[in-house]
């Protein structure tokens, strides 16, 4: 009897003890900010819309302390702190970055800085989620179909990351928010914009403010990630969007390359789809716009593409923010010339049979998509395939386009 009543003791101390223990792991590990389950009706919508931002994280806009020092934060980071380093990380930590854009791109970069312990981040976008953005977007569900994307992303990492301090405006960026989005010194601002006047105009003010910017140009209508760069504006090719922003920020800002970007050298697979109304007849997409400028069309998108994007735009930015230095895949272009004898080759070959070359339409940078992408170094004569690298440039130089 005396023996039982022993094991019952000890049950019974070891039943307090360990929901004690539970109790106390439940704390530690509880979300400072439950989320509402009605969230994203429309009543918390509206409400949230009109403060531009979902309530404050744990910091509540006070100066991020060090989190590492945080037991929870520090295991979650463990693979980061061997990966950078304690000092390196305690820097990633510190950083306060600003992603602007939080579609396919811009959520994928955002979700995986928050990931890397970034203790400061400001996530900017006017748009919704919507039931198409679920291809490509990091965090949204069903469930957040309507909400802000902003909000969307702030609601879900809360809940991945709450010792972060997370700002979500629901805004548009222009010149009159500017100050609001750009002051505060952040230490990175990401540039996910598909919209070619907000973008030339984000990455114009960066550079005139001196602050470091990762700008991403066209993931849309591509396949290939392994043809994804990092580089200057000025090697990005092949790329329309990146076309218009060189071009836009040499003529009106007089900005000549010196930012980086995330870009593919991969030639677009599809174009801009036929907008159709609500009768199912071709109409001006113009007439639909919400906001002046922003395209209405839609340009076919594989998932992917615009994660992977992001990832490289977070990765980009990780290291930086660490002081880690990698040296990414070079562009190659210095077989340039090549390309540039074939283009004037084709000229002087048009101009000797017909007396003018006005019906040649292509540039150098198309001349070398059509000798590298489609006719991979190949002459119509002979089809035997060409290695890639010294052979293939031979085989460049021996080669004439024909209209």
């Amino acid at each position: 009897m005396e023996e039982k009543v022993k094991i019952l003791a000890i049950i019974g101390a070891g039943a307090v003890l360990g929901s004690a223990a539970t109790l106390a792991i439940s704390k530690l590990l509880s979300n400072p900010m439950p989320i509402n389950n009605q969230s994203v009706g429309k009543e918390y919508i509206s409400e949230a819309v009109n403060s531009n931002e979902l309530p404050q994280s744990k910091y509540n806009g006070m100066a991020t302390p060090n989190l590492l020092t945080d037991e929870v934060v520090s295991e979650q980071l463990t693979r980061n702190i061997q990966f950078f380093g304690l000092e390196a990380q305690q820097k990633v930590t510190a950083s306060y970055v600003v992603v602007i854009g939080l579609g396919g791109v811009g959520s994928h970069a955002a979700s995986m800085l928050l990931r890397s312990g970034v203790g400061r981040l400001l996530l900017v976008d006017f748009d919704q989620v919507t039931v198409s953005s679920l291809n490509r977007h990091a965090v949204a569900t069903r469930e957040d179909v309507g909400t802000p994307k902003a909000l969307c992303l702030k609601k879900h990492f809360q809940s991945i990351f709450p010792e972060c301090h997370i700002n979500a405006k629901v805004i548009l960026y222009d010149s009159l928010s500017e100050e609001e989005i750009l002051s505060g010194h952040p230490d990175f601002v990401l540039d996910c914009i598909d919209n070619i006047d907000t973008k030339v105009a984000l990455l114009a003010a960066c550079v005139r403010r001196g602050l470091k910017v990762l700008s991403a140009t066209g993931a849309g209508a591509r396949a290939d990630p392994t043809r994804i760069r990092v580089a200057d504006l000025r090697e990005s090719t092949n790329d329309p969007l990146s076309r218009a922003v060189r071009h836009r920020l040499r003529k009106d800002h007089g900005i000549d390359g010196g930012i980086p970007v995330v870009f593919s050298l991969e030639k677009p697979k599809a174009k801009l789809l036929p907008f159709k109304g609500p009768s199912g007849e071709e109409e001006n997409p113009s007439d639909y716009q919400i906001v002046p400028g922003f395209r209405v069309r839609i340009i076919p998108v594989l998932g992917t593409i615009p994660a992977i994007f992001g990832q490289v735009m977070a990765s980009y930015v990780a290291t930086q923010l660490a002081g880690l230095q990698v040296q990414m895949e070079p562009v190659v272009n210095f077989d340039t010339d090549h390309y540039r004898i074939l283009h004037q080759r084709l000229i002087e070959h048009e101009e000797l049979l017909y007396g003018t070359s006005m019906q040649v339409e292509v540039d150098v940078e198309e001349v070398m998509y059509i000798a590298k992408e489609l006719w991979h170094g190949r002459s119509a004569r002979d089809l035997s395939i060409k290695d890639v690298g010294r052979a293939m440039w031979r085989s460049v130089n021996e080669l004439m386009l024909v209209s």
